[in-house]
């Protein structure tokens, strides 16, 4: 699909999650934006930033804006959108939801988060009852973007419909391996990236018996309790910009636990630093690798770290190339085009 600079886009973009946060929802979101001016698009943001909001239970850093539709309608008709994506399954997404119902609006979605497993880890209620919500949720959009091949298969098999492909990529200029040199501990230094939260499991990588010194960068609600039990790690909190690129690239491993992210983004920084990559054979790690042959994927954690360290920097580096912000830019705004279909937009009927 080509796209020319005069088409005139106006893209909504509806997230219930946004700055301060850190996350990969947020930096997706940041590079559509930077890069919407060259595929002819305007972006505004609806986030939880211009609500009332309150703490996710279980989660206090997060904040969910209580925005009421009422309100979202008037954003719409001030903005007078062409297309609207509603990134995100909270409160935020579901009143965007129910006014483009409402009114016969065309939307595209996207699928960042396992929700089900995640709700699952904290709370006694089946995957199953949470997946027909997001069945409910996604199914009436033109187009649900997911952001690998293998993900797609699977969300298709249990009933999500008009999946479309929207790729990750990596900033090379920021991560990259020629920034190395600012940790100063024994060697070989395994670093981890991302929430400290219980579904990723950062158990499985601190009590991993590893010469050398584990690093972890990031927050979350586990952090205290994880510091207590693995006073041998060094947590450094959350980075960004060129000190988390810094960090990245003086490592020697990146190891990540998770069983339940859709893609992760981490992966795509680690390699673009230089770093190998240690993982349990599942999709995320699976998807973003595949037989690049620049990490090891295996159940047994340890052997795959250690085995992982083998693997040349450079390759890492190499392979992590191929992922262009431009490219995923394209496929989003490709997506954002085919949920309209025939239909458009009309501002003008919020106000009937």
């Amino acid at each position: 699909m080509a796209f020319r600079p005069n088409s005139s886009m106006r893209v909504l973009i509806a997230t219930d999650t946004w700055h301060p946060q850190v996350n990969g929802v947020v930096r997706s979101i940041e590079q559509m934006v930077l890069h919407a001016e060259q595929f002819g698009a305007t972006i505004a943001i609806i986030e939880p930033g211009q609500f009332r909001s309150l703490s996710l239970p279980t989660y206090p850093e997060i904040r969910l804006g209580l925005a009421r539709p009422a309100v979202i309608a008037r954003r719409i008709a001030a903005f007078r959108p062409t297309h609207i994506h509603i990134a995100t399954e909270g409160p935020i997404g579901f009143a965007s939801r129910w006014v483009c119902l409402r009114h016969g609006f065309p939307y595209s979605t996207s699928y960042h988060t396992r929700f089900p497993e995640y709700v699952s880890a904290r709370l006694p209620i089946p995957e199953s009852w949470v997946y027909r919500l997001l069945l409910r949720f996604h199914n009436a959009a033109g187009a649900m973007m997911v952001a690998t091949a293998a993900l797609r298969t699977e969300l298709d098999q249990r009933g999500f419909k008009n999946i479309r492909l929207w790729s990750r990529g990596v900033d090379g200029t920021v991560f990259n391996p020629h920034k190395r040199g600012v940790l100063d501990a024994e060697r070989p230094i395994t670093l981890y990236v991302g929430r400290l939260a219980v579904e990723k499991d950062l158990p499985a990588f601190l009590s991993l018996d590893l010469p050398g010194t584990k690093f972890v960068v990031g927050d979350g609600p586990a952090r205290q309790a994880l510091e207590r039990r693995f006073p041998q790690a060094r947590f450094l909190g959350v980075l960004e910009g060129e000190r988390l690129a810094q960090v990245y690239a003086s490592a020697d491993l990146f190891v990540f636990p998770s069983r339940t992210d859709t893609f992760g983004m981490v992966l795509l920084e680690a390699l673009a630093s230089g770093l190998p990559i240690a993982a349990f054979p599942v999709a995320g790690p699976r998807d973003v690798l595949t037989d690049s042959g620049c990490g090891i994927l295996d159940n047994d954690l340890r052997m795959a770290a250690l085995r992982a360290l083998e693997i040349p920097r450079a390759r890492c580096r190499v392979f992590a190339e191929r992922f262009r912000w431009q490219e995923s830019a394209r496929e989003f705004f490709e997506g954002v085009l085919a949920a309209n279909g025939s239909r458009s937009i009309d501002p003008a009927s919020l106000a009937r």
